[in-house]
């Protein structure tokens, strides 16, 4: 079965083509980014697709907006996503239609290879696959606070956000990257389930929620 593969990491890129095609796959297409991924399986028409959930250029949700089009636009390919940590919400946008050939496991699954290659094959052969995790989050968090979401990292960056500093004031508070700190704002404004708008308008949004006031 042929395969395409889309994640930014290129370590983790090399591991996923190495374990795939020791497990029968024939990877037809590798990338880092949600459009090359749709254009792969418009061209290949693969029977499974293996996303990141965040990618270039955003890395917030393109990888979930992508196994979007290919279910709709593709539906004989299967699709699994790989998470970094569990992201409730986009594994119910995934899972809200046929879950049919559909998987979101955590990344660390992919150490266990024996195990991930069960999952990748059930997924390929039209079952599904889901982290014990995610199950357990969808359950848990179905109606909780959307602050519950965020990382510790992320709350840190989220309070001084509310303290009126920049994302170069945050930096070097949290003796981090710029690049880092954005990464951490656009994930909290995915989380926290925004109305898409500018971006400032969604950082006061974002602080409005944080001090309950939103």
């Amino acid at each position: 079965m042929r395969a395409v593969i889309a994640e930014d990491s290129v370590l983790l890129r090399i591991g996923l083509v190495k374990v795939l095609e020791a497990a029968g796959f024939d990877v037809v297409a590798e990338t880092g980014d949600a459009e090359a991924v749709l254009a792969a399986v418009e061209e290949h028409r693969p029977g499974l697709a293996v996303l990141d959930v965040r990618m270039p250029p955003g890395f917030t949700d393109e990888g979930v907006r992508a196994a979007l089009v290919i279910r709709k636009q593709w539906p004989d390919t299967a699709v699994l996503l790989l998470s970094q940590y569990v992201e409730e919400r986009y594994a119910a946008d995934l899972l809200s239609g046929d879950t049919r050939g559909v998987g979101y496991l955590l990344k660390e699954r992919v150490a266990d290879v024996e195990e991930f290659i069960d999952a990748l094959r059930r997924v390929a052969g039209g079952g599904t696959a889901l982290d014990p995790q995610v199950v357990s989050q969808l359950l848990l968090r179905r109606h909780s606070d959307p602050l519950d979401r965020l990382t510790p990292r992320e709350r840190d960056v989220l309070e001084l956000m509310a303290s009126g500093r920049s994302n170069a004031g945050i930096a070097q508070a949290l003796v981090v990257s710029e690049s880092a700190v954005a990464k951490h704002i656009n994930s909290i404004l995915a989380k926290l389930d925004l109305p898409k708008a500018d971006a400032d308008h969604r950082r006061v949004l974002a602080v409005l929620r944080f001090l309950g006031v939103g």
